[in-house]
Parts: C-alpha cells; structure tokens; sequence
C-alpha cells in the first residue's frame, strides 16, 4: 500500500515531468493555439508543483526533485521525436501520450492507498483533471 508521503511524491514527479516535456517543446510548436495551451499547461503546473511542495513542507516531508538525469534524457528524446515535419501534431502526441502516462501512475497510486488524506487527495485530483484537459487541448492539434 501507498502512503500519502508516497502519493504526494509521484503528484511532484509526474507534474515535474510535465514541466519538463513541456519546457523541450514550447520553443518549437509553430501555431499560436498550441502555444497558448503549453504556457496554460506550464502555468499550471507549476501551481501544482507549489501546492504539493507548501503541503510536504506543512508536514514536514521532504520532497526530492526530479533527477537531472531525467531531465535531460526526457529533453533529449522529445528533440529526436520532432525531427522531421509537423511539429506541432508530434507535440500533440506527445502531450497525449505523456499526461495518459501520468493519468495511468496517478489512478494506480491512488487505488494502492488505502487511507488517503484530504488534502492530498484534492492535489491528486487537481493533477487528473489537468491531465484530462491536457488531453484533449492536445488532441485538437492531432
């Protein structure tokens, strides 16, 4: 079973994911409407990422950071998915394919947790609504 230090920490680490994939595409969508939605996507994110860091620290859990190693392998495999033509329909997929992840290890985690606490429970379900709303701004640029 999962605890709510366990939930929070994957809350973190899949937004930061997001922000990441994000951050290794942003410069390279072409159409305005694509780019509003990532900047709207960052934008709330890094909410997320506020909010879950203000309640680790409220509880006195310490929450680390996404691995820089992660980071930079994530960046480096969203710059070989963009070569070639129609950049901002493979950032589409990527977008879908990513926040599906997240959704996948989110639902998962949250069904391994057999007392889930408010608080967390209401991050986790924030991060599930904007993954769902990820999705379908992205499926829009298919």
């Amino acid at each position: 079973m999962k605890t709510n230090k366990e939930i929070l920490c994957s809350i973190l680490k899949t937004v930061q994911m997001g922000q990441c994939g994000i951050r290794s595409v942003q410069d390279k969508a072409s159409g305005t409407g694509l780019r509003r939605a990532l900047h709207d996507q960052l934008t709330e994110y890094d909410a997320i990422e506020r909010q879950a860091y203000d309640l680790a620290t409220r509880r006195g859990w310490l929450m680390e950071p996404l691995d820089a190693g992660v980071e930079r392998m994530a960046a480096m495999t969203a710059r070989m998915q963009l070569l070639g033509g129609n950049t901002d329909s493979k950032i589409a997929k990527m977008l879908v394919q990513g926040n599906t992840r997240g959704m996948i290890k989110s639902l998962k985690n949250l069904h391994q947790c057999s007392q889930i606490d408010g608080q967390v429970d209401e991050l986790a379900q924030r991060l599930l609504n904007r993954e769902r709303e990820n999705i379908r701004q992205a499926s829009e640029f298919l």
